[in-house]
């Protein structure tokens, strides 16, 4: 466990010191990622496939703040979907003006949940989404931002999945004909209803525990919301008839419980066999505090001794004054 300690101290260290480097590589990674999966699955307009084009986007990003990440994904998306038919690309524009004006209305500052939700769909671990947000955001309206990072990934999984039949439209159907198709795959998606659903409800319940004054809050917060995700999807599949493989839900619940686990360590580790409560009072109230001392260790500090600064060889008459012996003992 110490050693786990020093080597969590080592990277707050590091992290600390370096953030000013670290910060900006690691929005160009993310940005890279999030437009590379962009390419991958739309891609219908090749002019802006390329992979130089993507990498100085993503380099470019280092230097913005994050919601440009957003924006220029946005930007990515209408662009593919407009080389695909204009009436999906109506569709999204609609959808991500509405959501566009929610998001920078109330939450200007989580551009990190808005891009890292589509991703974990895309990586089939969206559970963790919840237990990030509940965990380590004060705020509960959070939430929305991964709803809305929710929602782009189902609408344009849907104009994916049926982009053959969306293409193949003749130019004699109407442009509120094709506007209105493209819209209903969205709408009745009942999966996506069911899943932002849960990961709302998880998000809440986890955010709640982990404020209760109670010893282990974080630990029980994971716990519950990792099971209540299980539970609701299991209820799901057998209520709705919603397709999933209950067994890969398990395991990537537990991916998220190790996560949560993870950023506990981080950011939350408490020693509670130290708890210390203290009663103290004012002209107006008396107080009850509880105290709980975080788990940590000092840095190790290395002392090194210089036993001589000169590099001028030691003669034997030196050394023997200064052993306080007699010079002729050193003739060996």
């Amino acid at each position: 466990m110490t050693t786990l300690l020093e080597i969590k101290e080592r990277i707050r260290g590091f992290c600390s010191k370096y953030e000013v480097y670290l910060v900006p590589v690691i929005k160009s990674i993310l940005a890279f990622v999030t437009f590379f999966m962009i390419r991958s699955r739309l891609g219908y307009m090749t002019r802006i496939n390329s992979m130089t084009l993507l990498i100085v986007l993503a380099l470019s990003c280092a230097l913005l703040p994050v919601n440009m990440i957003v924006v220029i994904a946005a930007v990515l998306v209408l662009l593919h979907l407009y080389s695909l038919s204009l009436a999906a690309c109506a569709v999204c524009f609609l959808v991500m003006f509405v959501l566009f004006l929610l998001y920078f209305r109330l939450l200007p500052k989580k551009g990190y949940y808005a891009v890292l939700t589509p991703l974990a769909f895309i990586f089939q671990v969206p559970y963790v989404m919840p237990i990030v947000t509940g965990l380590l955001d004060d705020n509960p309206v959070s939430v929305l931002a991964m709803v809305c990072g929710g929602i782009m990934y189902y609408l344009l999984s849907g104009i994916a999945v049926n982009a053959s039949a969306i293409a193949e439209m003749t130019e004699d159907d109407s442009i509120i004909t094709k506007f209105a198709e493209v819209l209903n795959q969205f709408i009745g998606n009942r999966e996506m209803i069911a899943m932002l659903a849960i990961l709302v409800v998880a998000a809440l319940i986890v955010w709640f525990i982990r404020r209760l004054a109670i010893d282990h809050a974080w630990t029980i917060a994971i716990a519950t919301g990792c099971l209540l995700q299980f539970v609701l999807c299991l209820i799901c599949d057998l209520q709705l008839k919603l397709p999933a493989n209950m067994l890969f839900v398990f395991a990537a619940v537990l991916v998220s419980a190790a996560i949560g686990l993870i950023l506990q360590f981080f950011f939350f580790n408490l020693d509670y066999t130290r708890t210390e409560r203290v009663q103290f009072e004012d002209d107006e109230y008396y107080y009850y505090v509880k105290a709980v001392p975080k788990i940590y260790v000092a840095n190790t500090e290395k002392k090194v001794q210089k036993f001589s600064g000169d590099d001028t060889p030691i003669t034997r008459k030196e050394l023997a004054q200064e052993m306080d012996i007699d010079e002729n003992l050193l003739d060996f």
